[in-house]
C-alpha cells in the first residue's frame, strides 16, 4: 500500500536518485582503492549532489512528529554526504589547502583537520541514512 502522506518521486527523479547513489558508490570505491582518484572524487561529488538534492525534494505531508524528526535527521545525513564529497575533492585537488601554503602552522593544522576525514563523515551519513530509512518505513507502516 502506498502512503499518500509521503510524496512519491517522479520517474525522472527516481532515475536521478538511483544514479546519484550509484555514482556515490562508484566514486567512493574507486577513490578508496586508489583508482583514478581525481575522476573518482568528482564522480562522488556529482553523485552526492544528485542523491541529496532529490532526497531533500521528497516531502512528508502527514502529522507524525516522529517521521518529521526522522526526515530532519535524513536531511542532516544528506548534508554529511555532500560535506564528505567536498572534503574528498579538497583532499584530491587542494583548492583551499593552497591558501594556507605559506603560513606554516596554519597549513599543518588545516591538513590535519581535513585530510582523510571524509571517510568518517561518509560513515556517519551512511549510518544515519540506513537508520532513518528503516525507521520511516516502520512508522509509515504503523499509520
Amino acid at each position: 500500500m502506498v502512503d499518500k502522506r509521503m510524496r512519491q518521486l517522479t520517474k525522472l527523479q527516481n532515475i536521478l536518485f538511483l544514479t546519484g547513489g550509484l555514482l556515490m558508490v562508484v566514486g567512493a570505491g574507486c577513490y578508496a582503492f586508489l583508482l583514478i582518484q581525481h575522476v573518482a572524487a568528482i564522480v562522488f561529488l556529482v553523485g552526492a549532489l544528485l542523491f541529496a538534492g532529490i532526497q531533500i525534494q521528497q516531502r512528508y505531508d502527514g502529522n507524525s512528529v516522529v517521521i518529521r524528526r526522522l526526515r530532519n535527521i535524513m536531511t542532516m545525513a544528506d548534508f554529511c554526504f555532500v560535506l564528505a564529497a567536498l572534503l574528498m575533492v579538497e583532499e584530491q585537488f587542494g583548492v583551499i589547502r593552497g591558501l594556507f601554503a605559506g603560513h606554516g602552522d596554519a597549513y599543518v593544522t588545516f591538513v590535519s583537520l581535513t585530510y582523510g576525514k571524509w571517510v568518517v563523515i561518509l560513515l556517519i551519513a551512511a549510518i544515519l541514512e540506513i537508520y532513518t530509512m528503516h525507521r520511516i518505513s516502520n512508522e509509515l507502516d504503523k499509520e
